[in-house]
């Protein structure tokens, strides 16, 4: 199975540390955020990875090359100005393939295990959900008992940044920026996304508050 690590963004909310450093490569527990990435997604036995950048994106390739220093295989997607997430993976799938891949949010620190990840089987998308963070307390969906994922119904979770995709999920919409979101409920309203709670370690680093916090949790 590939994987694709999302790295195109601007680093708004990270500003002003990402005014110099692209977010992915901001330093935590002594290496950058996406480091810790492309180690979990090795020691599970995925070495081939995608990865979209657009924003300082030369910074980012020069400081992981092709992935050999990491023990992985690196293919870039460059995107001319960021595609938003479904953008990103729709320009990306030629590097991608047609087998389903894992999709990891690029300011995401998780510790599930990719390697326990399901089949897809017929579904076209399986989340990881985690409890509603203080930050987001309204959450994102709702997982029922069968472990179906919905968009309306209580109570709810936090979409994580990881998930299973089918490429056909993106396949038939046209090239340029669009959302992710809004395909994810169309396939929710056909039954066939399906989703985990994870109740291990998460952090969504989206702040320089949230960045620092979890620095200190890493070398403590």
């Amino acid at each position: 199975m590939k994987a694709m690590i999302l790295a195109a963004g601007l680093g708004k909310r990270m500003r002003p540390l990402t005014d110099r450093c692209p977010k992915p490569l901001l330093p935590v527990g002594g290496r950058p955020l996406i480091v810790h990435q492309l180690s979990r997604l090795r020691a599970a036995g995925i070495t081939e990875i995608v990865i979209n950048v657009s924003y300082r994106a030369e910074q980012i390739m020069a400081a992981l090359g092709d992935g050999g220093d990491y023990g992985v295989r690196i293919a870039w997607s460059r995107e001319a100005t960021p595609l938003e997430t479904g953008g990103g993976i729709r320009q990306a799938l030629p590097l991608l393939g047609e087998a389903p891949f894992l999709l990891v949010n690029g300011d995401v620190w998780c510790d599930l295990d990719p390697a326990a990840l399901p089949a897809l089987g017929d579904d076209l998308a399986w989340l990881a959900l985690v409890d509603n963070p203080v930050h987001h307390t309204k959450g994102d969906f709702h997982l029922d008992p069968a472990g179906r994922v919905h968009a309306e119904g209580e109570p709810r979770l936090t979409f994580a940044g990881l998930s299973l995709l089918d490429p056909a999920l993106v396949a038939a919409e046209p090239p340029g920026a669009f959302a992710l979101a809004p395909l994810l409920r169309r396939a929710m309203q056909e039954g066939r996304v399906a989703g985990h709670h994870h109740r291990g370690e998460w952090v969504d680093v989206g702040t320089p508050e949230r960045l620092a916090e979890l620095d200190r949790r890493l070398r403590g």
